[in-house]
């Protein structure tokens, strides 16, 4: 664990900001009782993943730029986002292949940026937290965090630390819910099939509640649970470990 108290940004990302606010907020209490520094930059942005992923590099690079003037400064880079942290972390460099400068100021942001939970158990050496969830959850491993960030285990191990929880594995955990950010726009019969399989793999567990660290994914897959009528809930992995499941209804659901 980190002897003194990091300087720590929070990149809230764009779903956060617009459709799901309490994770961001439950980001910032576990941050804090896990003994950091958390400030929340107001110049951030959106990191510009939407635009690499069509191509549009331009806007893609400006977007990058903007981030990385805003976020460099801070000890550390937070992000309750697989997607993003992983945008930040190993695609901004690239970006700036013929401008050595910001490169390398994308390599030190990317060095120092990860997402939520893997930083709270890997940098901060957190091992478990004191909320209650009386529920049977499963967990969906996304894809960027997990394949780019390594987030497989960590989320598990400060699950079983919540009191009340009982973890029920997912079959196929590891594979794609059919978000894929553009993708489920530019292949939506593919992305529903795919979907479709994730919730049949849901309803194997007999969980109560989803979880993932990703908003687009849970989105994705709460929207779909709705249409297929299925009682399971959802939310973000934040939430939960913050102890805050009192403070929004589940995604997709209107609070009572």
């Amino acid at each position: 664990m980190l002897q003194s108290r990091p300087r720590v940004a929070l990149f809230v990302t764009c779903l956060v900001d617009l459709y799901r606010p309490t994770v961001g907020f439950a980001a910032i209490r576990l941050l804090e009782q896990a003994g950091c520094q958390v400030e929340v930059p107001e110049a951030q942005t959106c990191c510009g993943q939407p635009a690499y992923n069509t191509g549009d590099r331009a806007t893609a690079r400006d977007l990058a730029r903007n981030v990385i003037d805003a976020f460099l400064p801070y000890d550390f880079v937070v992000a309750p986002s697989g997607s993003c942290g992983g945008m930040i972390a190993h695609h901004y460099p690239g970006l700036f292949d013929d401008d050595p400068e910001y490169r390398a100021r994308a390599e030190r942001l990317g060095a120092k940026t990860h997402e939520l939970v893997s930083f709270l158990t890997d940098v901060m050496g957190l091992d478990n937290v004191t909320a209650r969830c009386d529920a049977i959850v499963t967990y969906h491993d996304s894809c960027s965090g997990l394949r780019e960030l390594g987030v497989k285990e960590q989320p598990r191990r400060l699950l079983n630390s919540v009191a009340g929880v009982t973890l029920s594995e997912l079959p196929d955990a590891e594979v794609c819910c059919g978000f894929g950010g553009t993708f489920c726009v530019k292949y939506p019969d593919i992305s529903v099939r795919m979907v479709s399989d994730k919730v049949a793999n849901i309803a194997q567990t007999g969980a109560d509640l989803l979880l993932a660290g990703d908003l687009g994914c849970l989105l994705n897959m709460a929207g779909r649970l709705k249409r297929e009528g299925s009682s399971v809930q959802v939310r973000h992995v934040a939430e939960v470990l913050a102890g805050m499941t009192e403070e929004a209804a589940p995604i997709g659901e209107a609070k009572a």
